[in-house]
This record gives C-alpha cells, sequence and structure tokens, in this order.
C-alpha cells in the first residue's frame, strides 16, 4: 500500500472521478478527508462502501468556493486524521451550463471561474501550511484547457487553463518546501459530467476519433491520482498530464 497512513484530502470527492479517487487512495493505506457539497446520497453511499473496505475516512460537507468552509474542512481533516496534511487532490469543479459569448452574463463566467479556479487556490491558502517535504498536490484540470473545449465551454476551458497555470507556478514557489504539485488533463471520461453536457453523437464521434477507440474509466484516471501523489512519482512536478486515450498530443 503506497500511501499506507498518508493524511490526504479530497474535494468533491463522492461522484464519478471524485468516488473513485477517493476509493483508490483508500485501498493503498491512506487516511481521507473526502469532500462533498450537494451529493448526500452519494456521500451516504460512499461512507458505507469505505467503511466496508476497512479505510479510515472522514466525509465532511463544505462549499470549496467559501474560504469559511475550506477553513473548516482543513482544520478537522488536520484535527481527526493527525496534524498534518501529506497530499491533496482538488477534484472540484464543474462546467455548469453551456453558454456562447452572446448567452454569458460576467455573474455566470465569474461563477465558472469561482467553482474550478477560484476553489483550487483557496485549498492551497489553507492546507499547505499543514504540508512538509514529501507532501503532494494533484489538481484536476481538463484537455479542454488546451484547447479551448467543445461549443459553449469557453468559461469552463478558460478556467481550467488557469487552473494548469497554477500548477506550474505552484510547483515553482513549493518545489523548494518539498512539495510537489501537478495536475491531471482528462479528456473524454465517462461520467455524469458527459451524460448531462456531452450528447451520445458527439461522443461517439470522439471516441472513435481516439486512438484507443474508446472514452476513458474514472478509474484509469485516479489510479495516475494514486501514482503522482506516491513516492514513485518523487521527481515530477510542474506536470499537467494528459490522459485522453491519445486524442490529444501536448
Amino acid at each position: 500500500m503506497k500511501l499506507e497512513n498518508k493524511v490526504i484530502l479530497v474535494t468533491g470527492g463522492v461522484r464519478d472521478i471524485g468516488r473513485e479517487v477517493s476509493k483508490k487512495l483508500a485501498a493503498e493505506g491512506a487516511k481521507l478527508a473526502i469532500n462533498y457539497f450537494g451529493s448526500e446520497a452519494q456521500a451516504a453511499s460512499l461512507r458505507t462502501e469505505l467503511a466496508a473496505m476497512g479505510a479510515h475516512a472522514i466525509i465532511l460537507k463544505g462549499d470549496m468556493t467559501s474560504a469559511a468552509d475550506v477553513e473548516a474542512l482543513v482544520s478537522q481533516a488536520v484535527a481527526e486524521l493527525g496534524g498534518k496534511i501529506d497530499g491533496l487532490v482538488n477534484v472540484v469543479g464543474g462546467l455548469v451550463e453551456r453558454k456562447t459569448l452572446d448567452e454569458m452574463d460576467l455573474d455566470f463566467f465569474e461563477h465558472v471561474i469561482k467553482l474550478n479556479t477560484t476553489s483550487t487556490f483557496l485549498t492551497f491558502k489553507a492546507a499547505v501550511p499543514h504540508m512538509s517535504a514529501g507532501a503532494s498536490i494533484v489538481n484536476l484540470a481538463s484537455q479542454a484547457g488546451r484547447d479551448g473545449g467543445g461549443p459553449g465551454a469557453s468559461a469552463y476551458a478558460t478556467s481550467k487553463g488557469a487552473v494548469m497555470t497554477f500548477t506550474r507556478s505552484m510547483a515553482k514557489e513549493l518545489g523548494p518546501q518539498g512539495i510537489r504539485v501537478n495536475a491531471l488533463c482528462p479528456g473524454m471520461i465517462s461520467t455524469t459530467f458527459h451524460d448531462t453536457f456531452t450528447n451520445d453523437n458527439v461522443r461517439s464521434n470522439v471516441a472513435n476519433g481516439t486512438p484507443l477507440r474508446r472514452e476513458g474509466r474514472p478509474e484509469e484516471v485516479a489510479d495516475t491520482v494514486s501514482y503522482l501523489l506516491s513516492d514513485e512519482a518523487s521527481f515530477l512536478t510542474g506536470v499537467n498530464l494528459d490522459i485522453n486515450g491519445g486524442l490529444l498530443f501536448s
């Protein structure tokens, strides 16, 4: 178990990719503080699933766009799991709605930026003071941050591009402390995100245009998160790693 006894905070950790990340890290022996906000039923079912695994995990509700909620989450995690944080995984985020420039207003644009980018900044501010050499942070960016996203996804793509740049900046700033910072840029992963925002024809066309001829699976993203958090990736920092089946090369 390559993450045994490491204290890891996972934001947005009860649905889709976040849920698979939480399960994978638990299986690798981590002590987990898992955040959720609106997914009560999924949080309850994950709590049951992790208990059956014998995992050491607490599941806490909080809005990661609220500085007060982020501080409360980190404080409780530190208090209950051993006084430190060894890892942070920022999964919180979303497209919200597909809107063209004509359809967007300032409130919508700022809401998407806050959800995807500001939330990441806030967790860094709260968690990093509890980290020391050997700690690792993984942000969830997106292929959209590289290629501008699909129709009506400009705000989302912009926010994820900012996450990618913030990842590089924090890798430089925190590297001298021995803290690594990386990001994943998932392409078409089979989740409720695409069930909601991408029609079946587009999904089929994207999958068929991918060298591996399929969508990715959330557990494949989780496996990569686990690797980046572990000492096996000890000389990787500032990386925005594509995980898209070869659809886009960076």
